[in-house]
């Protein structure tokens, strides 16, 4: 059913809060049967350590420049997860000051991805190829930095945005783990594998959260999904730049990802249009004229942005990344 119209935002959000700890059952796995970072990397008491390290050392003598550069780059993006809580915690209707279900499931969330982080960055350090101070400091100048999403404190644009985030990370992850994989590197494509993994579910979970606003606040809903599309879904990592840089080094990573096929225009497109299907906005009802013009212009999007993708030439120049030894 729908709420009323003049139905606040904070309102929604103390609505759908009744059922977040069910999805957090759902959606997110105990610490008891979860895996661990220390898990999936050679073990430090083990005898054969320095053997198991220097397996790592040689599988990652194979992976190519870019794919090494589009690995450090995912790594730091995974590596702000400050940034990323303290941005959910500000959201209209979540209190951070109670302990309510939106805190239990955004620090539920926070504690799967900060496992992201640690076990990438280690796989980094143990692979023997990365200048790790200056990989930290553009870890740090992420997070010092911040980053603009332009969602504001709205929960509504916040959750059409990490439905789509979480998809397009999983999209990456799962595809490095793959090209991994096929240069022999057994133990990254394994990472990967398991944090891709946890993407999805991720993004299972925003889908939902977005799939019963939709039934509360449709109108609202389907305004805030259209704002987010025209203002185009900018990454976490934007900001990114290397040491006693001020230029942005997010557009050579992308071209990097491009390149490689992890992460092109074509899958930003496919994002959206699953985005449209899941949330089936073809079928919606009950939105009033304004959100019946936005409806109309998210449809139209995908094969829009498809000319324009079919006409853009795959970048070609690598840039030397600082984070790479030579």
């Amino acid at each position: 059913m729908n709420l009323s119209q003049h139905t606040t935002r904070s309102e929604v959000m103390l609505h759908l809060g009744n059922d977040v700890e069910k999805y957090s059952n759902e959606f997110l796995k105990s610490i008891e049967t979860n895996w661990q970072p220390g898990e999936l990397l050679p073990d430090s008491t083990s005898e054969s350590f320095i053997e198991d390290i220097k397996t790592i050392q040689g599988q990652s003598e194979n992976l190519s420049y870019d794919l090494l550069a589009v690995l450090i780059g995912d790594t730091i993006t995974e590596e702000a997860l400050p940034t990323y809580e303290s941005w959910l915690v500000s959201m209209d209707g979540v209190q951070p000051q109670q302990n309510n279900n939106w805190m239990k499931w955004i620090r539920g969330w926070t504690s799967e991805e900060n496992r992201h982080g640690d076990v990438l960055n280690r796989y980094l350090y143990l692979s023997g190829r990365v200048d790790m101070p200056k990989f930290e400091a553009s870890v740090q100048y992420l997070i010092a930095d911040g980053f603009d999403i332009q969602t504001g404190s709205d929960p509504y644009r916040s959750f059409v945005y990490t439905s789509f985030q979480e998809t397009a990370t999983n999209i990456s992850h799962r595809r490095v783990g793959t090209l991994a994989k096929q240069s022999g590197n057994l133990v990254l494509s394994k990472i990967c594998g398991l944090v891709a993994s946890d993407e999805a579910r991720h993004a299972k979970a925003y889908k939902t959260f977005v799939s019963r606003i939709f039934e509360v606040d449709p109108s609202e809903m389907m305004k805030a999904f259209e704002d987010m599309m025209r203002k185009k879904i900018v990454m976490p990592a934007m900001y990114m730049r290397e040491l006693g840089e001020k230029v942005n080094t997010f557009s050579n990573f992308s071209d990097a990802a491009q390149r490689l096929g992890v992460y092109t225009s074509l899958d930003y497109i496919e994002v959206m249009q699953d985005l449209i299907t899941d949330w089936k906005i073809a079928q919606m009802g009950n939105l009033n004229e304004e959100a019946e013009k936005a409806r109309d212009y998210i449809m139209s999007l995908p094969s829009r942005l498809a000319r324009l993708a079919d006409r853009m030439s795959n970048p070609t120049i690598e840039h030397k990344f600082s984070w790479i030894k030579a």
